[in-house]
């Protein structure tokens, strides 16, 4: 089999976390591919109902995996070569800060670093981008005033190896397609 067919047949490793900007459109973005499985921190479990959405039809329509245990055990599958690229979309101000100073204490933190021991490719859609930001809350459209170290945060991740950090819906698409 050559290296493009074996490359084809990689799923893709897609990471919710517990944020509620452009999730809608990003939930959107997996229900139309066949080759995700999905990986959901303990706050994106607790969100999605938030937004309406119904974990247990996810967990029919995709592999799932949830942050349930303490050693994070599908992370072992990125070793086995399963994956050909992780997306973490959204990507909270949290998920970030650990991420940075390499934290690898849950589920998403945790195969993100497994994804970089094993150079594989992570797209991470920043959440807090700006100084000031309108986002999508349960009740609506609110304003969000990242603090700075956030926005600093943004910026340290951009410099990893192995990561490309998208800071728009529309830079998410664009990345997506020219790694596809």
């Amino acid at each position: 089999m050559n290296e493009s067919s074996s490359k084809s047949k990689l799923r893709e490793a897609w990471a919710i976390t517990g944020s509620g900007h452009y999730l809608k459109e990003c939930l959107e973005l997996i229900q139309h591919r066949s080759d995700v499985d999905l990986f959901l921190s303990k706050a994106a479990a607790e969100v999605l109902p938030m937004y309406d959405f119904d974990v247990k039809s996810m967990r029919e329509r995709f592999t799932c995996f949830r942050d349930t245990t303490a050693s994070a055990s599908p992370v072992g599958l990125f070793y086995q070569g399963r994956y050909r690229r992780l997306v973490i979309a959204p990507a909270t101000s949290n998920t970030i800060a650990k991420m940075v100073w390499g934290i690898a204490d849950s589920l998403v933190t945790n195969i993100y670093a497994q994804a970089g021991k094993c150079r594989i490719p992570s797209i991470v859609f920043a959440c807090d981008t700006e100084p000031e930001m309108e986002t999508e809350a349960p009740g609506g459209m609110v304003m969000v005033y990242p603090r700075q170290v956030d926005l600093d945060n943004v910026k340290r991740l951009q410099d990893f190896e192995y990561t490309s950090v998208v800071t728009s819906y529309a830079q998410l698409l664009s990345t997506l397609d020219e790694l596809d």
